[in-house]
């Protein structure tokens, strides 16, 4: 890769990977076939890397990356399914990949689910933890063989802004406004 790519609130995601040069590079966006994913896999490809977009829904999935590599002009974009809310499925995802021997160069741990109705994974853990939480660590653990063997890869963990709406709890913070 070159350089650092230095982004800034204002930039889209294909004004960042301007000039950058992914031939070659593989990359796995989690959740790549909606909002932020989808802009992220685009600008990846777009670059020249080969990505590879996770997601649970399979005719999204397989629209998406259809849609990606029209779009991209740059490398192929494919769809592979992987369910973050299942811990087996997740250690299969990485499992298979790694036997492949191909590097991981490039992992973007982007799929969420906000604010579901009660439910559980069905490891039994609270779905919105299980699923953000312990199915991306488990993923990227998972897939430290691949990572390793890119020598020099990058791991991209996004989060929500949400932490924002809460208030503040005066008898563990103190007597602070959100703002402080």
């Amino acid at each position: 890769m070159a350089g650092p790519v230095t982004g800034g609130r204002d930039r889209t995601a294909l004004e960042v990977v301007a000039g950058v040069d992914l031939s070659g590079r593989e990359a796995v966006v989690t959740g790549g076939s909606g909002g932020i994913g989808f802009e992220t896999a685009r600008a990846l490809a777009a670059a020249g890397a080969r990505v590879v977009i996770a997601g649970r829904n399979r005719e999204r999935g397989e629209a998406a990356a259809m849609e990606l590599t029209a779009l991209a002009g740059g490398g192929p974009v494919v769809f592979r399914h992987l369910d973050l809310a299942s811990l087996a499925s997740v250690r299969g995802w990485a499992d298979r990949h790694n036997a492949t021997g191909k590097p991981c160069h490039i992992l973007v741990a982007n799929a969420a689910v906000m604010a579901p109705p009660p439910a559980r994974t069905e490891d039994g853990f609270e779905l919105q933890f299980g699923t953000n939480h312990l199915g991306h660590f488990a993923f990227v653990t998972g897939l430290v063989p691949s990572l390793l063997r890119a020598d020099g890869a990058r791991v991209i963990v996004l989060s929500s802004s949400a932490h924002r709406a809460a208030t503040t709890c005066p008898t563990l913070i103190g007597e602070r406004s959100p703002g402080d």
